[in-house]
């Protein structure tokens, strides 16, 4: 294969954006191969993208960049100067969301870039809620972001629609994530709704620009729509619903889930119920949140100080954030080693990793590792 020429580093992100079947971890391996230059990931032998982990299909795609294509990307990001590209890896990409185990590729975006690093609340429930349902996610919304969190949504008709309008009508950030390309609203009554949070806020998809919905893209959406935030509350959901998938992969990801239970009569109660009786933890009022969150929410919202200036161990020196910082010694671990070597639970890790990386003091890497960072002392 002839490497492809001449493509400056904008285009260059704008195609690996576009790349099919890209994972995060193929992503960071190629970039590593390449010295952190996009524009060198595009000119790679195939057989050093092999090596990286890239399929087929995705060699033959950076090996064919197609101008067309790639000026339209380049005049959407630039029509708007909150338009942005962010690729796993960067600088910008948010540290919650690249410690997931399958951390999109690329995140396209739409508003207030730095969003994406605050600390955020999920707020998910049913597209047809209850009056009720209605109005208590737009009421947790409201005293949420009034506490400091950003409110994150799906979009979608009913508790994501509430939630995004609670948290603006009190002023506060609110981040949505999209199943489709950012210059398509889904659904089309939501468009003054999605022009407001660009404004005010942020949409992000992983999707790029002329993405139309298709129904295999919200599962997708709601993986991020967790992985943004510190935890996720469900507000009203039938016993099989989206809501509940993101729920479980909130769980999955080490992070919090809550629920507001609900009328025994009330089959929009049905799937908060159910969350309730497997652990999730039953709110009534947005404190009963702010103290689940705890050190969480504490080390995402207080700014950090410089790295050199950090303390070796978080949360007055706890004894047990130096034992997991010691059980990383000797290199990258993942959760079952560390709960083998640290004798805490699985949840008790979990939470602990977050503070941590929220800290600065470990690094989380493709395949569910963590890492210490150089310098960070146990």
């Amino acid at each position: 294969m002839a490497a492809p020429q001449g493509l400056r580093a904008t285009e260059a992100r704008v195609w690996i954006a576009r790349t099919p079947g890209l994972s995060a971890a193929a992503l960071a391996a190629a970039l590593a191969r390449a010295g952190g230059d996009a524009a060198a990931v595009t000119a790679l032998p195939q057989a050093a993208l092999a090596e990286c982990g890239l399929a087929d299909a995705a060699i033959a795609h950076l090996g064919r960049p197609d101008p067309d294509r790639i000026a339209a990307d380049r005049a959407w990001l630039e029509a708007d100067p909150a338009r942005g590209l962010v690729l796993f890896g960067e600088t910008a990409y948010p540290p919650l969301l690249a410690a997931i185990p399958d951390p999109p590729p690329a995140l396209w975006l739409h508003g207030e870039a730095t969003l994406l690093a605050a600390p955020q609340i999920a707020i998910v429930g049913s597209r047809n809620p209850t009056p009720g349902g209605r109005e208590n996610a737009a009421a947790f919304a409201r005293a949420l972001v009034g506490a400091g969190l950003a409110v994150t949504s799906g979009l979608a008709l009913g508790i994501d629609g509430a939630a995004h309008r609670g948290a603006l009508a009190a002023g506060g950030a609110t981040v949505a994530v999209c199943g489709t390309g950012l210059d398509r609203v889904y659904p089309a009554s939501h468009r003054e709704l999605a022009r407001e949070i660009a404004r005010r806020g942020l949409l992000v998809s992983e999707f790029p620009p002329g993405t139309p919905p298709r129904p295999h893209h919200f599962p997708r959406r709601n993986r991020i729509i967790a992985g943004l935030a510190l935890g996720t509350l469900v507000v009203e959901a039938a016993a099989r619903s989206g809501s509940l998938i993101t729920a479980r992969l909130a769980a999955e990801q080490g992070r919090e889930v809550f629920a507001v239970p609900g009328s025994i009569h009330n089959p929009l109660a049905r799937g908060c119920h159910a969350l309730i009786r497997q652990g999730a933890k039953l709110v009534e009022e947005a404190a009963d949140i702010l103290e689940e969150l705890g050190p969480l929410w504490a080390a995402a919202a207080a700014p950090q100080p410089p790295a050199a200036d950090r303390p070796g161990t978080p949360t007055g020196r706890d004894p047990a954030y130096a034992r997991l910082l010691a059980a990383l010694a000797d290199g990258p671990a993942g959760i079952d080693l560390l709960v083998e070597r640290t004798g805490l639970t699985p949840e008790e890790v979990s939470s602990m990793l977050l503070v941590l990386e929220l800290e600065g003091q470990v690094s989380s890497a493709p395949g569910g590792l963590y890492a210490r960072r150089h310098g960070q002392e146990a």
